[in-house]
């Protein structure tokens, strides 16, 4: 499967997701943009920070008509545990098999203590409600970044 080019439709894809569903990117094709955020794992530091700013900022983006889909190699189960416990009002996707990792080419290597080791790097992608890449942020930090993407949905 090729990888996510701006400007460039995505193509359709489908993954677990919280609240026993499968989503599909093609769900939303003419109804609402999305934004696909890929987050390292489930309840830690700077991914609870970034799913709660994204939950705060979650009525904004609803209104401009935009899905929020988290996305980790973590297990549904592991998901829903991490959903509950800081109530966050949108699905995560479990990609326990990388293919939406793969796709959108998030999977590098990083350093853990000394150590490389495959991992998620953080990023974030803009798709229209045409299926079409718009914007995306690669090697994210947290603090102010929801508000970069609130910024770019003004501009779709």
């Amino acid at each position: 499967m090729p990888k996510v080019a701006p400007n460039k439709p995505v193509p359709d894809f489908e993954c677990p997701a919280t609240g026993d569903k499968t989503v599909r990117l093609s769900d939303f094709k003419g109804k609402q943009h999305v934004v696909l955020y890929f987050y390292p794992k489930d309840d830690t530091s700077g991914c609870t920070t970034e799913g709660k700013d994204f939950t705060e900022a979650y009525n904004k983006l609803k209104r401009k008509k935009v899905a929020v889909l988290g996305v980790s190699r973590d297990s549904l189960k592991s998901h829903e545990k991490f959903k509950a416990k800081y109530e966050f009002p949108f699905d995560l996707l479990s990609d326990e098999d990388e293919r939406l990792c793969k796709l959108f080419d998030v999977i590098k290597m990083k350093n853990m203590y000394g150590k490389q080791v495959r991992g998620i790097e953080r990023s974030t992608f803009l798709i229209d409600k045409d299926g079409v890449l718009r914007r995306e942020w690669r090697k994210v930090k947290v603090p102010g970044h929801v508000d970069e993407v609130l910024e770019a949905i003004g501009e779709l």
